[in-house]
């Protein structure tokens, strides 16, 4: 029996597998708010009470950087130990890795329905993969094979340097400048970020969005509900030209990143895009703009073309790939 978590920022996702015949399966399952809680162990506790099972190993995937055995989660104040989650549940074997990471175990458990193509491209089924996902940060990892095994490289670049592509996102550079500092790809390509964005847009008066300033009912929404939620919802149903450029932008800038992903790390064998975001705007990813910013590499874009995108569409896939991981372990 395998039990496996994917922690995040927003909430955080614990199950049970079991492994049969050289596959896992999920047994049960359970989500909790991760900020109502004051450390990962309380998550744990309460998702075990009552259980009667005898568990061998444990794989979570976390939202933040994990050395050796030990993560400090960025956007939540938790310090999360391997070694000393073995000693308190008394499991043998503990890891934890990114969960970036579990994602990219993940995408070797897809079924055909389960993600939904960009971009088909020409698959190289040996070459690495690729996985972004924006929600409550911004996270990316790298899947490959080596002699035979799979084995994932952490990644937090989702903390570097945003790139401006253009005059409008040079100002939009400065503008997060003078309120952060420093200007990553994650104030920009999270549920904050778009929040950001739209900030920005309304702020600096930009003409192209063709809007006069922000009306009182989104205002009253954005002060009582998730801002993202709220954006993204507006614009997709097309009631506000502010919320429609401030998604637009944040596609466009969210394919930019994902092609400097994969052109870093070579990854044709695809593209994977998971967070709760992609899901939640998928028609707006499938209408163009992100697919034209990732092939926009100048003398790289017919290389671009030929790189397979997709989008996530199972939610479990961070789950089920930490528990691949650890079933990898045994």
């Amino acid at each position: 029996m395998i039990l496996a978590g994917d922690i995040g920022g927003t909430k955080t996702t614990l199950g049970i597998f079991e492994s049969r015949q050289g596959e896992i399966v999920l047994k049960e399952e359970q989500s909790f708010p991760s900020r109502r809680y004051a450390s990962f162990e309380a998550v744990l506790k309460e998702f075990l009470k009552d259980k009667k099972v005898k568990l061998g190993l444990a794989a979570f995937g976390v939202a933040g950087p994990v050395l050796n055995g030990r993560s400090e989660t960025t956007n939540l104040p938790w310090v999360i130990d391997a070694s000393q989650i073995v000693r308190q549940f008394e499991i043998p074997s503990v890891f934890l890795l990114n969960d970036l990471e579990a994602a990219a175990f993940g995408t070797l458990l897809l079924k055909k329905d389960e993600i939904k193509w960009l971009q088909t491209g020409e698959p190289d089924p040996d070459g690495p993969r690729a996985v972004i996902a924006a929600g409550t940060g911004l996270g990316e990892s790298i899947l490959f094979c080596e002699g035979g095994n799979f084995r994932t490289l952490a990644s937090e670049g989702g903390h570097c340097d945003f790139a401006p592509r253009n005059p409008l996102e040079i100002r939009l550079l400065e503008y997060l400048w003078k309120r952060f500092g420093h200007a990553s790809y994650e104030r920009v390509l999270s549920g904050s970020g778009l929040f950001n964005l739209y900030s920005f847009l309304k702020e600096s008066g930009d003409k192209e969005s063709g809007h006069d300033g922000e009306p009182a009912w989104i205002r009253q929404r954005l002060e009582k509900e998730d801002p993202a939620a709220v954006i993204s919802e507006v614009a997709l149903k097309g009631e506000n030209p502010l919320c429609v450029r401030a998604l637009d932008l944040f596609v466009s800038i969210y394919g930019a990143e994902g092609g400097n992903l994969v052109l870093k790390t070579m990854a044709t064998g695809g593209l994977y895009i998971g967070g709760g975001i992609a899901s939640r705007i998928l028609s707006r990813l499938m209408e163009g703009p992100f697919i034209q910013a990732f092939q926009d590499k100048g003398r790289f874009s017919a290389f671009m073309r030929r790189i397979p995108v997709g989008v996530i569409l199972n939610e479990k896939a961070p789950l089920s790939g930490a528990a691949q991981f650890a079933f990898l372990k045994q």
